[in-house]
């Protein structure tokens, strides 16, 4: 997400280097190419005008900071009116002082309302509590039953009402506040009906539904690929429901990104979550501060251990730490280490939350997805005693491994060497510090994927990343 404001912004930041003083002229020529990548970006004109005029005007004639370049200097300033301009603070959820809490989801229809109610659903799971989701949405076609299915694969229980019945969503939603009272669930998202379009009938049935239930939040969905139209139907929500904040989907399919810099900013309400991709783990809480960077290019490393922290088994981490520091480090630990790493997402977005790494990245990179599953499948061919004990693995057995994962042994053999050189670094970095541990006390992070000295050429001229965990 955002990829071409990113890059043209950084572009722009690059022309400012060397320079010992911002002067207007600076400012005014960069400002100037900031204005059209926002206005590329789909931002809105107004929003954009107000942005670019408030940088201009912090940013003539500053003194640059000991620790800043002048272009550094312009960066901060507009790090800061973007993270201004997102919001600020980060706005949580509205938890009800006595469950259940009730979670209102509206939007047009084809959204992501239905996915959106099973990735909060587990997302609140992760977090201790007990959710059930309402399929509200009685007109779509297999609405009830996609959310059933979304249900089953998360074990979360979905409340719908026998066909026969006569019903109507706001009825299903107060029925279902009752189920989940009696069942213990703290947590009740409500599916609602979307339309292809605003109108009355609409938002008189959720205007029915908030009177009727009461919830704590009503999130409007919106999908971020709709560019300003988002915006519009955004305020005529707003002015109807009186929403309490957005869910941007899709961010994943839109390297633009100008509706959720708009939306703020328009309408007051706060964006709450980002949907970064289809599956139902691809959701994270909306902190400007972090969205601003990752813009900027400087990454999202707070992210990245949120994300680590939710991969990895503290109980599998404190073993391995321990086979680290007593020297046993071998294929078994490598491929529980990769398969922690998996859960973690895409390997092209991890590295992008590295500071200073995925900005730096040539834009001839590609990173092949299907890295770990290579790797994975020369360890899983090998026997229990190869694995514990790789230097048992002579050119007869490396022929054989070879065969079993429907690779080269030249592949093998560097898969080997480049596992030697890593297991090396993780020994030297553990015994530089007392008690065998690494910087702090804390295991070393020599298993993260570094770039550097891991490209390939690629026939036409591309490149793509080949072992990820060198030391």
């Amino acid at each position: 997400m955002f990829e071409s404001l990113s890059d043209k912004l950084q572009t722009v930041f690059r022309a400012l280097n060397g320079k010992g003083r911002v002067s207007e002229a600076d400012v005014s020529e960069a400002m100037r190419e900031v204005r059209m990548a926002l206005l590329e970006a789909d931002v809105n004109f107004r929003v954009v005008k107000d942005f670019v005029a408030r940088v201009k005007e912090k940013s003539v004639g500053v003194d640059v900071l000991e620790s800043l370049s002048p272009a550094q200097q312009v960066v901060k300033i507009v790090n800061d009116e973007l993270i201004a301009l997102l919001g600020g603070e980060t706005t949580g959820l509205q938890m009800a002082p006595s469950p259940p809490t009730v979670i209102m989801l509206c939007g047009l229809q084809g959204s992501g309302k239905t996915t959106l109610c099973g990735k909060l659903a587990k997302w609140f799971t992760k977090q201790g509590s007990k959710p059930l989701m309402v399929a509200c949405d009685i007109y779509r076609p297999a609405a009830i039953k996609q959310l059933q299915v979304l249900g089953s694969q998360i074990d979360v229980p979905v409340f719908t009402l026998p066909t026969e019945l006569e019903k109507s969503p706001p009825s299903i939603a107060r029925q279902a506040i009752q189920q989940a009272t009696q069942d213990g669930n703290d947590i009740v998202l409500l599916d609602t009906a979307g339309r292809l379009a605003i109108d009355d009938e609409l938002m008189d049935e959720l205007g029915q539904m908030r009177a009727w239930v009461k919830p704590h939040e009503i999130l409007l969905v919106v999908d971020a690929m709709v560019g300003q139209d988002a915006v519009n139907f955004a305020q005529q929500f707003n002015e109807k429901l009186s929403i309490s904040g957005f869910v941007m989907t899709k961010m994943d399919g839109d390297t633009r990104g100008g509706a959720a810099l708009s939306i703020r900013e328009i309408t007051g309400v706060p964006i709450k979550f980002l949907g970064t991709g289809e599956k139902l783990d691809a959701l994270e809480p909306f902190h400007a501060d972090r969205l601003a960077s990752r813009i900027l290019g400087m990454g999202d490393i707070l992210s990245l251990i949120e994300r680590a922290q939710e991969a990895v088994d503290e109980k599998k981490a404190a073993e391995m730490e321990k086979r680290l520091s007593e020297n046993k480090f071998d294929l078994n630990d490598f491929l529980e280490q990769m398969q922690m790493m998996k859960k973690m997402g895409p390997l092209e977005n991890i590295i992008k939350m590295l500071p200073g790494i995925g900005a730096a990245l040539p834009k001839d990179v590609q990173i092949d997805p299907k890295i770990m599953v290579r790797k994975e499948a020369i360890v899983q061919s090998m026997t229990p005693q190869e694995r514990a004990h790789p230097q048992l693995i002579t050119g007869s057995r490396r022929r054989r491994i070879a065969a079993g994962c429907a690779q080269s042994v030249q592949e093998i053999n560097q898969f080997l060497t480049e596992f030697e050189q890593m297991r090396k670094m993780m020994r030297m970095a553990m015994a530089q510090k007392p008690g065998g541990k690494g910087p702090g006390g804390k295991m070393p992070t020599s298993g993260l994927p570094r770039p550097a000295g891991a490209l390939k050429k690629m026939p036409k001229g591309g490149r793509r990343f080949g072992f990820p965990f060198r030391g």
